[in-house]
C-alpha cells in the first residue's frame, strides 16, 4: 500500500497511538456510570475520540492522492521546546503564583515560540485566558485552584 501523503500518514499514526494508550491506561480505573463518572470515564472517551480521529487521519492519508506526498519538513526544535518550557512553567508556577499570575506568564513564555511575536495580541490573550479560566475553573466549577501567589494571601 503507498502512502500518498507523509504529513497525514505520520500524524494520524501518532493520534492514533496516543489515542489508544490513553484509552488503555484508562482501564486501570474506575469508570463509574454516566451518572457519576469516574476516573477514567473522561480519559477513556478522548482516548478513544483520539484514535478514531488518528484513524480517519490514516485512511485519508493512504486513500487520497495529495500533491507531491505531502512530504514531512524538518523539526521546527525551537516552538517545540519553548512549549514545552511553557508547560513546565505552568505546572511549577500554579501553586506558587496563582492563576492571576501564571497564565499570563505562560501565555508569554508559549508567544515566544512564534517569530511573529506580537505584544498586543499576547496582552489580550493574557486578559481573556485568565478571565475565562477563573470564571470557568475556580467561579464554575469550584476548584481549589489558588487565584492569588501564596505571598498575598498568607
Amino acid at each position: 500500500m503507498k502512502i500518498k501523503s507523509q504529513r497525514d500518514f505520520w500524524s494520524g499514526l501518532t493520534f492514533l497511538i496516543i489515542g489508544v494508550a490513553f484509552a488503555w491506561g484508562a482501564t486501570n480505573y474506575s469508570f463509574g456510570s454516566s451518572a457519576r463518572p469516574g476516573p477514567a470515564y473522561f480519559p477513556f472517551g478522548l482516548g478513544i475520540l483520539l484514535a478514531l480521529l488518528g484513524s480517519l487521519v490514516l485512511f485519508k492519508a493512504l486513500t487520497l492522492e495529495s500533491e507531491g506526498g505531502d512530504p514531512i519538513g524538518p523539526i521546527a526544535w525551537r516552538p517545540l521546546l519553548v512549549i514545552v518550557v511553557a508547560i513546565v512553567v505552568f505546572g511549577l508556577a500554579l501553586p506558587r503564583l496563582g492563576l492571576a499570575c501564571t497564565l499570563p506568564l505562560t501565555i508569554i513564555v508559549s508567544s515566544l515560540a512564534d517569530r511573529e511575536f506580537d505584544w498586543r495580541g499576547v496582552l489580550i490573550s493574557c486578559v481573556v485566558l485568565t478571565v475565562g479560566s477563573w470564571a470557568l475553573f475556580i467561579v464554575g466549577l469550584k476548584l481549589t485552584i489558588p487565584l492569588w501567589p501564596i505571598y498575598f494571601t498568607g
